[in-house]
């Protein structure tokens, strides 16, 4: 058996490495990093409309961040997209193979998977979630005008590359250096005169170099950015020299080939082969933490959670790790609220002020998504409203994005603003993921009765303020207040009301809130707030009102009591009750 099965392993052992590469990637990005390819479907807008895509393409690279951003759109679904970024990094791979086996004398089977090193480096690289699938695109489109130079012979080349430079550069953007230098090197490889070859080939670079220079007339960006990419990198003035290198390796790894060592015999060259791809992996797995930043994984995690209502996966995410960002303990918080357990499970999470409740404002574009979707939960619309818009408008490529425009259209639905809504639903018309949404919300324009039916948006109207007010966000007990006169069966707003002050540690303002709330007759007594009354009764050497503690809470009141008075916050046993109100306000977390 082994000897009839050798013969097949040598003849097709390089497609059944291609096949495990692309299969590993697929499950990375579809089972490992599903939430990162969320991130960059929701920042982007691309229109099926002939205007928006002729904009496009009006513009360095411009092919390249149309294909892009259509292929972006798939990412609403997560295996799509695992299946996108495998097939780019696959195709990526095999071209790579090709320009290898064409440079070297001798078929390079030895070191075929040094063909995996680019896809490899960029399947890192697309671990920062700043680059973007435009960057994947031009290097694909580079790389086939790499190969398509190869096929080309004879005095065709130079034509081609006449032709090939300026072409390449409008539709891939400055990536076209890559088989500006690849040529050069090419030249210098296998002419016969070294000085006439080094000529041309410097020529060739500053030809490309130059159709970059003139392309600034004519287009209104800046020189810098149009050497980095209008659209490689989200973060438009940021210069990420990762992206150049990665170029680099695409152009050399094929270039050095031809001074590579080559094992004549199948079983050698699958030995060698099987090396190097051990190495390569190993590489991988070590770099990998390094490239995706895990902290900031884990808040598009909670972030894609709250923007898909996922509320018992946000807990039990919480459970299996405890939330210590102002964004994950805020997403906790929330998804507690809307499944009614704020109230006696807050203090088993880590908490740290108001924070937890609602981020404080900053001009990044994540947290304010965040707190967009806090305010439209509570049933502040308008609020909801203006910071997706103004998170739009944080976006640092400036582009639009689905999810805001999304959020546009439904706030202006439930304010009864038809007109504006209609123009944000005709925009998502013209989308792929969203146009069956767009048209069946399109219908209820104007019908009020299937507004004020819908389960989110009949509920919105219920629980939104009718007057808009101006507020400070370190006012979040009073807007909650205001809430909850207006509607005294918004549950959240009633549960972040008597939060808010405890995390201030402020019990006497808590009293007060616990007074209103019993004269709405609510019967809402969590175990947050009994403590927290127990606590206040015990300040002023006073028992709580008959009943209105419930005996075990007074017995873990008590224990918690002569334990703390032995000796202090640091006192033995002291953190078995380190889930209760207690201990948040006498130690803190």
């Amino acid at each position: 058996m082994p000897t009839r099965m050798s013969p097949l392993i040598n003849k097709y052992w390089k497609g059944l490495a291609t096949l495990t590469f692309g299969v590993g990637v697929f499950l990375l990005w579809w089972l490992v990093y599903p939430a990162l390819t969320a991130y960059h479907e929701q920042y982007q807008l691309f229109l099926m409309d002939s205007g928006y895509i002729g904009q496009l393409l009006t513009v360095p690279d411009g092919l390249a961040r149309c294909i892009g951003e259509y292929l972006v759109q798939t990412y609403i679904n997560h295996a799509l997209a695992a299946l996108v970024l495998a097939g780019a990094l696959v195709l990526l791979q095999w071209l790579t193979w090709r320009l290898m086996v064409i440079v070297s004398t001798k078929r390079p089977d030895t070191h075929y998977a040094l063909s995996f090193l680019p896809s490899m480096f960029l399947c890192l690289l697309l671990g920062d979630e700043s680059v973007l699938l435009t960057f994947v695109v031009a290097l694909l489109l580079t790389e086939m005008s790499m190969w398509i130079y190869e096929m080309v012979t004879g005095r065709w080349q130079t034509l081609y590359l006449t032709m090939a430079i300026p072409v390449v550069y409008w539709l891939a953007g400055p990536a076209v250096l890559m088989l500006a230098t690849y040529t050069a090197l090419r030249m210098w490889q296998v002419k016969a005169s070294k000085m006439s070859a080094a000529g041309l080939g410097l020529l060739t670079i500053v030809y490309a170099v130059v159709c970059i220079i003139v392309s600034s007339h004519l287009v209104p960006y800046p020189l810098p950015r149009l050497f980095r990419g209008l659209d490689y990198y989200r973060f438009t003035e940021v210069y990420f020299v990762w992206l150049s290198v990665l170029m680099a390796v695409c152009v050399l790894i094929p270039i050095v080939t031809k001074w590579l060592p080559t094992a004549l015999k199948p079983q050698q060259q699958l030995i060698n082969g099987l090396g190097e791809a051990v190495i390569l992996a190993v590489i991988f797995l070590l770099l990998r933490p390094l490239c995706f930043d895990a902290r900031k994984y884990e808040l598009m995690e909670y972030d894609y959670m709250v923007r898909s209502s996922n509320w018992s996966a946000i807990i039990n995410k919480a459970e299996r790790k405890m939330p210590d960002l102002p964004m994950s303990v805020c997403a906790t918080n929330l998804a507690l609220g809307m499944k009614g357990q704020l109230g006696d499970r807050a203090f088993e999470f880590y908490q740290n002020g108001l924070q937890g409740l609602l981020p404080e404002f900053e001009r990044n574009f994540s947290t304010m998504m965040l707190a967009s979707e806090v305010y439209w939960h509570l049933g502040m619309v308008n609020t909801a409203q203006r910071l997706a818009f103004e998170t739009m408008e944080a976006i640092p490529n400036y582009a639009k994005s689905c999810r805001c425009i999304k959020r546009l259209a439904e706030s202006n639905l439930v304010n009864g603003q038809y007109e504006v809504a209609r123009k944000y639903l005709k925009m998502l018309e013209k989308t792929i993921s969203y146009k069956k949404w767009a048209q069946r919300t399109l219908l209820m324009l104007g019908n009020e009765q299937a507004i004020d039916t819908h389960p989110v948006y009949g509920k919105m109207r219920q629980l939104r303020l009718k007057d808009d007010f101006l507020f400070s966000e370190k006012e979040l007990d009073k807007m909650m207040g205001q809430l909850l006169m207006q509607n005294s069966k918004n549950g959240l707003a009633l549960q972040y009301l008597l939060l808010c002050p405890l995390l201030e540690r402020d019990i006497n303002t808590f009293m007060n809130y616990m007074t209103f709330v019993d004269g709405l007759k609510l019967g809402y007594r969590p175990r947050m707030c009994q403590e927290a009354v127990a606590f206040a009764f015990a300040q002023r050497n006073q028992q709580p009102p008959q009943g209105y503690v419930n005996q075990m809470v007074a017995n873990n009141f008590r224990d918690f009591i002569q334990t703390y008075n032995s000796g202090g916050a640091s006192a033995t046993g002291l953190e078995r009750f380190k889930q209760t109100t207690w201990y948040y306000l006498m130690v803190g977390k």
